[in-house]
């Protein structure tokens, strides 16, 4: 995942995307809500802190199974380390969501 602000790239990120059986939306969205402390209630109330939903109930978000960043372990969701999904929320807070630009390619 690149991060960047006004053009300019300000952060890299291992994630991880949809395991087999499972689809991250591809496309370009802006986002939509965040959710601090969110707990999904599709999936077992699996924590998802830091969540910037993009696409219904898509969302980037912190994950706290790290070793499986950088290869395809997800539902759906874009999952990255908490303490860089926390700095994506701040940053998307700061932005305004309108502001916040999402775009998700192969």
């Amino acid at each position: 995942m690149t991060v960047s602000e006004d053009g300019a790239l300000k952060y890299r990120w291992r994630v991880s995307t949809a395991r087999k059986g499972y689809v991250t939306p591809i496309g370009s969205y802006t986002a939509k809500w965040l959710s601090r402390d969110h707990r999904s209630k599709k999936y077992d109330d699996a924590p998802m802190p830091y969540a910037v939903f993009f696409n219904g109930g898509y969302a980037i978000h912190g994950t706290y199974e790290v070793r499986h960043l950088g290869r395809p372990a997800s539902h759906g969701c874009v999952r990255l380390d908490t303490r860089n999904a926390a700095t994506f929320f701040a940053m998307a807070a700061d932005a305004g969501l309108h502001n916040t630009r999402i775009v998700i390619s192969e």
